[in-house]
């Protein structure tokens, strides 16, 4: 395929990088995520998680008063003195993640050196991980790479030959796609992130590593580095693009295509019927799908591939190639693929062209709506359960939904 890869630069509109913090906490029940930031960081993590008032968090955040912008206090002492207290009242944590925020990084605190102090006073007790979640220069999904960039170092040494599932799926999700790689033959399958911190996955000469999110740049690279290989793939979103994924693992362990064909062609079929009605709503429908998530490259492979939309313009913040070299082989010929964003010309571009439906960030979407464009939330998208065959009717209901909805509100509209 021949993508027409654009750049543009500009003001952003996009989520921070604490956000995914949300589906981290979750992930890791052992873990807990203290965020060194302002209130506005400690309102942003309770307003996107929604959590219940009943529930005690993983999360929470330790206030840069005036004080300490101002460099007054000792941002460090004050840093230890909370930490304590938390590990005091909460001695079930087990991994303690110190997140950087724009505020911390505007004052240059060094968390590095928190973490490390830290991990020498605590003994192994507890371990002390550092990694920014700014929204300085990261849009919301880098988050989780750097959470995952910081434990590969804390990763154990193994050559055995292992498949390495990296990225945070949702359990169900997850199990799901272990026991079809069981099915095939591939005995050793381990993740990262792990169900508990402690249970870091090894790594080496013999991990073979399939990303489950595309926006992993910086821990596959640590991960090479480590000794493993980096399974080039399209990424599980649909039913084509997961069996590409999964069948990347089976040639890596040379399993028989018969037999890969007999396990994955019935849940090819099932999800062939489940899009079905979503693709009488989308197909010919014209998408926009601004830059926010780093899904949009493979969700535009999806969306046009096996729902028969048509790409007006794919917005992207960062294009890593190499990551995303199979996807870009996978759009069709002239697609239009933007890195980056200069917020006010790809709105003109949106506004000029009125696609049938924009992908694009919270912030923008009331806008939209209000000029009679249809939208998507790109966080919905992150917080939904949509990878594997078995999940493409339901990732295709998320697209077919707000166009529905939308003519509900606007019966006239074309």
């Amino acid at each position: 395929m021949s993508a027409n890869l654009l750049k543009e630069s500009g003001p952003r509109e996009v989520f921070c990088g604490l956000t995914s913090i949300v589906w981290l906490h979750r992930r890791m029940p052992d873990a807990f995520f203290l965020v060194v930031g302002s209130r506005t960081c400690a309102h942003l993590i309770q307003s996107a998680a929604g959590v219940m008032i009943f529930a005690e968090p993983r999360f929470g955040t330790a206030i840069l008063s005036e004080r300490d912008l101002a460099g007054l206090a000792d941002a460090q002492e004050e840093l230890d003195r909370v930490a304590r207290e938390l590990l005091q009242r909460r001695p079930e944590i087990r991994t303690l993640f110190l997140v950087g925020s724009c505020p911390s990084e505007v004052i240059k605190l060094d968390l590095a050196r928190a973490a490390e102090r830290l991990n020498e006073e605590l003994s192994g007790r507890v371990q002390v991980v550092n990694y920014s979640g700014s929204g300085i220069e990261t849009t919301f999904t880098q988050g989780e790479d750097g959470a995952l960039a910081a434990l590969v170092p804390m990763l154990p040494t193994s050559d055995e030959k292992q498949l390495l599932l990296v990225g945070t799926l949702a359990n169900a999700v997850e199990d799901r796609l272990i026991t079809l790689f069981q099915r095939m033959g591939i005995a050793t399958v381990r993740s990262l992130p792990p169900r508990q911190s402690t249970e870091l996955p090894p790594v080496g000469e013999g991990t073979c590593v399939l990303l489950c999110q595309p926006f992993l740049g910086d821990t596959a690279r640590r991960l090479r580095d480590r000794g493993a290989t980096i399974l080039a793939a399209p990424y599980p979103l649909g039913a084509e693009g997961s069996r590409l994924w999964m069948e990347a693992a089976a040639q890596a362990w040379g399993v028989d295509p018969t037999t890969v064909s007999d396990i994955l062609d019935p849940l090819m079929q099932r999800a062939k019927q489940a899009l079905e009605p979503h693709r009488r709503r989308l197909a010919g429908q014209r998408i926009f799908l601004l830059p926010e998530s780093q899904l949009e490259i493979p969700l535009a492979r999806f969306l046009h591939r096996e729902c028969g939309m048509e790409l007006v313009e794919v917005g992207t913040p960062y294009l890593n190639r190499e990551l995303m070299q199979a996807e870009l082989d996978l759009l069709p010929d002239g697609t239009r693929v933007m890195e980056g964003q200069h917020v006010e010309q790809q709105l003109d571009r949106v506004r000029d062209n009125r696609p049938d439906l924009v992908v694009c960030g919270m912030g923008l979407a009331n806008p939209l709506e209000a000029e009679g464009i249809a939208t998507k939330w790109s966080i919905e998208l992150v917080f939904s359960p949509i990878h594997g065959i078995d999940q493409a009717g339901e990732l295709a209901e998320l697209f077919s939904r707000p166009l529905q909805r939308h003519q509900l509100l606007h019966p006239t509209a074309p």
